[in-house]
């Protein structure tokens, strides 16, 4: 039986990303919207993520950037949002347990709820313009 311990480096945040994304990449239902956005660029993706993660759970400022714009034209809905965080809560349930575990499923949520009232207000915004 492995013992779970909280996140505390860089390379439980390479873990905690790893493994998300490689259940991400196969999941039927989200898999193929990342599969066709990310494309080839899938390393360069999870150097982005390493560093995101490791910028809010560490204090380890290494990320900057706006997330939400690449995000902005995705064909995604509140299921695609709530499918994201099952699999998020169930990796890292799988692989961590403590205060910063706890911090990163918070911050996914947040960000999921976020990302998806705004895709969704700039989707209405765009719809009230064509009509």
């Amino acid at each position: 039986m492995t013992i779970l311990t909280d996140i505390r480096t860089l390379e439980d945040i390479k873990l905690l990303v790893d493994t998300f994304y490689a259940k991400v990449q196969k999941d039927k239902f989200i898999g193929p919207i990342f599969n066709e956005k990310i494309g080839i660029r899938w390393p360069e993706h999870l150097e982005k993520m390493y560093r995101f993660w490791q910028t809010i759970l560490l204090e380890v400022h290494t990320y900057s950037g706006s997330p939400f714009p690449p995000h902005k034209q995705l064909p995604v809905a509140k299921e695609h949002f709530d499918r994201w965080m099952e699999i998020f809560i169930e990796t890292t349930d799988s692989l961590f347990i403590g205060p910063l575990a706890e911090e990163a499923k918070l911050r996914a949520k947040n960000m999921a709820e976020m990302f998806n009232y705004k895709i969704e207000y700039f989707r209405n915004a765009a719809g009230n313009l064509k009509s």
